[in-house]
């Protein structure tokens, strides 16, 4: 059972991952298929997230592993549907399966790699790719910010194009409307919140808010390029005389490549203590990526956005077949 007293303490730090939380235990549980969870931290994070009712784990991986650490960390599992696979590869296969047969709501990545996983989600012939790029998500929840804060795509598109950007901004902004946000400030950074073409990252920053403009881009304000600073920070945004509805008061961060977003987020996590949720847009369902490092609010955070989204698809789905 997770630990209520530090739950309770991360809360207080973490109002907003706890509203997440709070409206995810609203609604019907989801069931959602583990890979491998084959270590403490992927079958913690899947039986925790039952527990406090947002999921129903079906696990997926080799029998005589997953029960041996949920034995030697006091887990209980018995009343999670367990499917044995002989390795990392096959559980993430038969995973894939689950979900395209109609088996499960929600893919949760378990103990093995994130690439291994994504080689089955994104297989052309057995996979869950629709016609959106797959990308990356970030939830944070930074002390002292007052925002949920979006940074993307910091796990999945390396070196990301213009148009692979406008799929990433896309999934972003959904992701926020439909988990029940409302409508997101979008912005787009860069080193500098002036176009040159010295940094081809502000070129299509500004390619992007044109989109936008046109149509392409639906759901959001967008906005860029903008600097973190003034993406972030009202004062920051007046000193360089930057007037609009984004500046200062972002709720999506769009990074120019992975490398960038990898490193924000990450100094984000480790010098202002902020918890990191990740998700995995543009497959069939939604993907549930937690890190080793990552806190019980933040894995029950990651389970909670991936609820409330499996939920406003479920909700969308009779009207779009309609």
């Amino acid at each position: 059972m997770p630990d209520m007293e530090s739950i309770a303490e991360e809360a207080g730090h973490h109002q907003k991952y706890e509203r997440l939380i709070a409206k995810a235990k609203e609604v019907a549980q989801m069931r959602t298929v583990v890979a491998h969870p084959c270590d403490e931290s992927s079958l913690r994070g899947a039986v925790e997230a039952s527990e406090v009712g947002l999921m129903r784990p079906i696990l997926v991986g080799p029998e005589d592993k997953v029960r041996a650490v949920a034995r030697a960390h006091h887990l209980d599992i018995s009343s999670l549907e367990l499917i044995d696979t002989p390795h990392s590869d096959a559980a993430a296969a038969k995973a894939v399966e689950i979900i395209r047969e109609g088996g499960a709501d929600l893919l949760m990545k378990g103990s093995l790699h994130t690439a291994e996983l994504m080689r089955a989600v994104t297989s052309s012939a057995t996979g869950l790719r629709t016609a959106r790029r797959i990308s990356h998500v970030f939830v944070m929840d930074v002390p002292h910010y007052p925002e949920t804060l979006f940074i993307t795509d910091a796990a999945i598109n390396i070196a990301p194009d213009l148009d692979a950007k406008r799929d990433i901004i896309q999934n972003a902004i959904d992701l926020f409307t439909q988990i029940g946000l409302g409508e997101p400030r979008v912005a787009i950074l860069s080193a500098v919140e002036t176009v040159t073409s010295k940094i081809p990252s502000t070129i299509d920053a500004a390619a992007l808010c044109k989109m936008a403009e046109r149509g392409q881009i639906t759901g959001g304000l967008l906005d860029g390029p903008l600097a973190f600073d003034n993406a972030i920070d009202l004062e920051a945004a007046r000193i360089k005389g930057i007037r609009s509805a984004v500046a200062g008061r972002a709720q999506i961060l769009v990074v120019p490549n992975l490398e960038a977003g990898n490193m924000l987020a990450k100094n984000l996590t480790f010098l202002a203590r902020a918890d990191a949720a990740g998700i995995v847009l543009g497959a069939r369902v939604p993907i549930i990526l937690t890190s080793r490092a990552d806190s019980v609010r933040a894995r029950l955070a990651s389970c909670a956005v991936a609820v409330l989204l499996g939920d406003a698809r479920r909700r969308m789905a009779p009207i779009q077949g309609g």
